[in-house]
């Protein structure tokens, strides 16, 4: 089988690599579509796991099973999360799954853009979902970041707030403005410098979008409120120095998710008393879950979240390469998927 294989952010091949065989408790999935993820572009992030098979956004239909499989079969359509908890630890029994012992090793083999991929155990009973009729492989693609962004809303107390703001419109960003929105957040302003960012924002029902190098982010954001700031701030990009951006762009009493981790090195710096007598919680949100993979299916099934609002670019396993530059670029492109032939 063909997989794509990255040695460094400007270094990915396609390689071939032998079908991986299911032992028991394990399932084959042949691999539909599998999404590029903004963490994979940062190349301090994924270049320190090199060499790898890329991907972990993959959607697809379930080839071969192993001995002892009850809840699945061949033919099943499936989403899976390329990372799953044991559901039966301290960290599992309080809903923080990332810090489950087995979560970071429980992998699918041998990554998500792979003609075929292995779903071990735990990955298959603890956080693969069977994908519905009316949803596509790629609307499966989705559920995955979806999730994250579901997870850090949670993690902030809920949408339910007057005003949020959304520091960074790529697509993570852009689903942050379609789940607030269907979560009920009265009022959502995005900031980005990227036009076509700006302009998909206000299309998926952003109420303003701030153009951050034609505008200061802060004063523009004061002149939208009438001074009264964001209730809840999303930083998505990663870079201390937008995290900063958040906090002050919080309201008091506001909430501040720190949804994407800085750069190396990078400190950031706060005036404890500003924090303190104004309130502000900073709460930094990781991946996520098996609850969340649930309702991020939920609501992709809903009709709230579709793949035909944010894929803007398809291309083949022989692409790859080509695809991960396109999406570095962050010109006029969203979310870039990577199909098959099932």
């Amino acid at each position: 089988m063909k997989v794509a294989k990255l040695y460094s952010s400007t270094d990915i091949r396609i390689e071939d690599m032998p079908v991986p065989e299911p032992g028991p408790g394990e399932a084959l999935m042949k691999t539909a579509a599998s999404g590029i993820c903004s963490g994979d572009l940062m190349p301090w992030y994924i270049e320190k796991k090199a060499p790898l098979v890329l991907g972990h956004e993959p959607a697809g239909v379930i080839v071969k099973t192993g001995e002892g499989i009850k809840d699945f079969k061949v033919g099943d359509r499936v989403f899976v999360h390329h990372h799953a908890p044991c559901m039966s630890c301290e960290f599992c029994g309080r809903g923080d799954y990332v810090h489950c012992p087995k979560w970071k090793g429980s992998q699918i083999a041998p990554g998500g853009i792979a003609e075929y991929i292995l779903m071990p155990e735990i990955n298959l009973k603890n956080d693969t979902l069977k994908l519905p009729d009316s949803i596509s492989y790629e609307d499966a693609v989705l559920i995955e970041p979806l999730a994250c962004v579901l997870k850090g809303i949670k993690r902030a107390g809920g949408a339910n707030v007057e005003t949020a703001f959304i520091i960074g419109l790529g697509v993570m960003g852009a689903l942050h403005v379609l789940a607030l929105k269907a979560l009920g957040a009265k009022r959502v302003i995005g900031a980005d410098m990227v036009p076509f960012r700006l302009k998909k924002a206000l299309e998926l029902g952003a109420d303003e979008a701030i153009d951050t190098k034609g505008e200061q982010t802060l004063i523009a954001l004061k002149n939208l409120t009438g001074g009264k700031m964001a209730n809840l701030v999303i930083c998505g990009p990663n870079s201390a120095r937008a995290m900063e951006t958040g906090i002050r762009a919080a309201a008091p009493g506001g909430k501040v998710v720190l949804f994407t981790p800085a750069l190396p090195g990078e400190k950031l710096v706060l005036d404890p008393n500003e924090i303190y007598f104004n309130e502000i919680s900073i709460i930094p949100s990781y991946s996520t879950g098996p609850e969340e993979t649930r309702e991020a299916l939920k609501m992709i099934e809903a009709g709230h979240v579709r793949a035909e609002m944010l894929v803007t670019h398809r291309f083949p396993i022989e692409e790859t390469a080509r695809a991960y530059a396109l999406a570095r670029e962050a010109g006029d492109s969203l979310k870039i998927i990577i199909g098959f032939q099932v």
